[in-house]
């Protein structure tokens, strides 16, 4: 009879993030916490990046929660049906969004990136980006 397969113990892991990523959301994010990158089971955090100007394509996330953290810069999020509501978050703010909310970031300014710290209570929460498009509920 086989012996039973034991798993590894959980260890410390530190991340210094190397390379962008461009995310279905169509942002730069520099992946921190992962499945991926240190064998989390329940979460991830990373740095997401905003060009001036720029904007994330409208989406949901299925079935966990998100929290952000405003490093820099101004950023407004549109969220709910047919992106109708409004929320501008700053430096030193944190920003909560319930799952499956659909939303979509802008960045405020012209000249300068927005930068946040982003956690999800998904290892691999890019598997359950959603696209949403917004002219379906408006």
């Amino acid at each position: 009879m086989p012996s039973p397969r034991r798993e590894s113990p959980p260890t410390v892991v530190a991340v210094r993030p190397d390379r962008e990523i461009v995310t279905r959301q169509q942002l730069p994010y520099f992946v921190g916490v992962s499945g991926e990158t240190t064998g989390s089971r329940g979460l991830s955090m990373h740095m997401v990046v905003i060009p001036p100007g720029g904007v994330a394509a409208p989406h949901r996330h299925r079935d966990y929660e998100t929290a952000i953290y405003v490093l820099e810069g101004s950023v407004e999020t549109r969220y709910g049906p047919g992106l109708s509501e409004r929320i501008v978050s700053t430096a030193g703010e944190f920003l909560f969004i319930p799952p499956d909310v659909p939303h979509q970031a802008f960045n405020l300014s012209a000249t300068e990136p927005a930068r946040a710290i982003v956690a999800r209570n998904d290892p691999a929460e890019q598997e359950n980006v959603v696209p949403y498009d917004p002219a379906c509920e408006a």
